[in-house]
């Protein structure tokens, strides 16, 4: 909590982080001097006088942990190499592995981590772990155990056993928009306190939610699946087996497809999904009539999903993460904003945050490297990260 509260913080003294905590001086003093003995906290100097002693101040010392996060995209996998205080110190794109052999991406990811250390420069003995993000559930024991079709072949594979012998480090499996709610709040700034949702769409679309700097994943690794929600009961069949869900009418899939239906041009028929996706937002984003009403139909269904998702969870901050919308973003934002703040529930108690994410399309794996981060820095017993 108190490393939280410093890293949240940028600098923060002693009494400040009492303040924040609610925990008494002395339980601070205790705590930020085993910090600073292990080296994940410095003292950098003096504040501004309040009229008494110039308070000492902290900060996070970055270069003492790092952490490698990988996400298993439709259309590139993407690495992120990010330090303690959460800066991305490398990220790099290279083309999907969902379609090879399991065990073919797994060497593969453990030569690019090898790559990684070496271009960086960094001591590996301050690498804390390697975290893993695809779509769909992944748990510890079992690895991804339902798929979309592009990764039938990863169900039921031993994931993280075989990524931790290939790279002889800990291994963490998570969802890639539940990573995402985990990489805003470590690296944007935002307050422990803070409910956060993480709306993400990339091939499919999903939610990753956080309550006061802690992921939640409900009982089966499953919490935040909003693009699994019902809108039209007779709609089209969703690769999940249910009939008429966000994803099988608003996705970036049935989009482009209709998008295909309508005449549009979005290059060769074989490129990837997300990759059509954003042909046709920057078609749309250039204004033209029958690219804007494609791209709004998505744009309604997934703003109905927003509004379920926020009546649901009450976040402080709703934000729009992941490839596709890197992309489309700016063609999204206002339609969800307007349909969440008109009809939320709580519209006459509450405000509520609607943004776009910053971090583009690495947000997923810089994601994996703060729950990698997260699990070896939290006290040990609890429920941190799927580990």
């Amino acid at each position: 909590m108190i490393l939280d509260v410093i890293r949240a913080s940028r600098t923060v003294s002693r009494v400040e982080l009492a303040d924040a905590t609610g925990l008494t001086q002395a339980t601070v003093s205790t705590v930020v001097r085993k910090l600073i003995d292990e080296g994940l906290v410095v003292e950098v100097g003096r504040g501004a006088s309040t009229g008494g002693k110039r308070r000492t101040l902290l900060q996070i010392e970055p270069t003492a942990r790092y952490a490698f996060g990988a996400q298993l995209g439709s259309d590139a996998t993407t690495f992120v190499l990010a330090d303690l205080g959460g800066a991305t110190v490398s990220r790099w794109r290279r083309g999907p592995l969902m379609k090879v052999a399991p065990d073919q991406a797994v060497a593969v990811v453990a030569d690019e981590l090898d790559g990684i250390v070496e271009r960086a420069a960094i001591d590996r003995a301050k690498l804390s772990g390697v975290g893993l993000v695809a779509p769909g559930p992944l748990l510890a024991a079992t690895g991804i155990v339902l798929a979309p079709p592009s990764m039938r072949g990863w169900v039921d594979f031993p994931l993280r056993e075989r990524l931790e012998q290939a790279t002889n480090l800990p291994v963490l499996l998570d969802n890639d928009a539940t990573a995402t709610a985990a990489g805003l709040y470590w690296t944007d700034g935002i307050a422990p306190k803070a409910t956060l949702a993480a709306l993400f769409m990339g091939q499919g679309i999903g939610a990753g939610l956080l309550y006061g700097g802690q992921v939640h994943r409900g009982a089966g690794g499953n919490a935040g699946e909003i693009g699994h929600i019902t809108v039209d009961v007779d709609g089209p069949e969703c690769w999940c087996g249910n009939r008429g869900c966000v994803e099988a009418i608003a996705g970036p899939v049935p989009t482009v497809e209709r998008a295909r239906e309508a005449g549009i041009d979005l290059g060769d028929p074989e490129r990837s999904v997300v990759a059509a996706f954003g042909q046709l937002a920057r078609l749309a984003l250039g204004g033209d009539p029958k690219d804007l009403e494609v791209v709004g139909t998505s744009a309604r269904y997934v703003a109905v999903a927003a509004h379920t998702l926020v009546n649901v969870i009450d976040p402080d901050l709703l934000v729009l993460t992941g490839p596709a919308f890197a992309v489309a973003g700016p063609l999204y934002l206002p339609v969800v904003a307007n349909h969440v703040m008109a009809r939320r529930f709580a519209r006459h108690s509450t405000s509520i945050d609607v943004r776009l994410s910053t971090h583009g399309p690495e947000a997923a794996a810089l994601g994996a490297a703060a729950l990698v981060l997260q699990a070896e820095l939290a006290p040990r017993g609890t429920e941190q990260a799927q580990a």
